[in-house]
């Protein structure tokens, strides 16, 4: 549930510190636009657009705006049972500071949760609850270490590459081609692309191929299997029936007669 929610705009002097302990819940600040920055450790960090904090429970809290470009910040206070478990298993406990791979849709989640709490308030704490749940799990599906991305643009390249490989995976599989549109070695490109997707690029090919493979088994009924297999990428039908059963525990053959109304 949210505890509060709201943003500054314009605030030159905004400035925030909590001594370890001062604050029994999590919060986000995400900043939209201008400049600001965060203490750690004796230590200053700069925030600009698409930047974000996760602060957890009881954390020590210092951040600030630049009075020259003052930050425009979206912000999250939230409780939640089970929630540093489920940080932590996720590895945001690496680093309160993150970059937001695609701003706009955690920006569109904010924007629906403080709607809803400027107009109802805990009215509807079910909605509250949905709304702050689908922002929480934005922010983790989206998040990177900011140390991460600014001293390795690679692993960025590794997200904008995923629609290509998607849209290609029925194509015959080359590292060395992904591996050179990273801009790197094929060693280094599986052990990005596995930190990055928790999975190697063949895996996420065969995933992208099972998943045309199932959505045409089920649209296109006049087909063969072996067509099928062909199209999704495998030329062989007998090492696509591996495939397929290794994934979704029946046959192609099987998986179309369950759904087969």
């Amino acid at each position: 549930m949210p505890e509060s929610v709201g943003y500054y705009v314009n605030w030159p002097s905004h400035h925030v510190f909590r001594s370890a302990g001062a604050l029994n819940n999590f919060n986000i600040h995400f900043v939209i636009s201008g400049k600001g920055y965060i203490e750690i450790d004796d230590q200053k960090y700069e925030l600009t657009a698409g930047d974000a904090v996760l602060y957890f429970p009881l954390q020590k809290q210092h951040y600030y705006s630049s009075k020259d470009d003052p930050w425009n910040i979206r912000w999250v206070h939230f409780y939640g049972e089970s929630l540093s478990d489920y940080f932590i298993a996720r590895n945001l406990h690496r680093s309160p500071l993150w970059k937001i791979r695609q701003p706009e849709l955690w920006f569109a989640a904010h924007e629906e949760l403080l709607k809803e709490t400027e107009k109802n308030r805990m009215l509807h704490p079910g909605k509250l609850s949905t709304l702050t749940y689908a922002l929480i799990t934005l922010f983790v599906e989206n998040a990177i270490p900011l140390s991460e991305h600014k001293s390795n643009n690679a692993s960025q390249r590794i997200h904008e590459l995923l629609p290509i490989m998607q849209h290609e995976a029925a194509e015959p599989f080359s590292l060395e081609r992904w591996a050179d549109e990273a801009g790197v070695s094929t060693h280094y490109f599986c052990k990005l692309f596995k930190s990055v997707m928790e999975m190697t690029p063949i895996e996420f090919i065969t995933r992208c191929r099972l998943q045309m493979a199932k959505q045409w088994l089920l649209e296109r009924k006049e087909v063969s299997i072996g067509q099928i297999a062909n199209d999704s990428g495998y030329p062989s039908v007998s090492y696509f029936n591996k495939r397929f059963i290794e994934h979704e525990g029946v046959t192609p053959s099987a998986y179309r007669q369950l759904f087969d109304v």
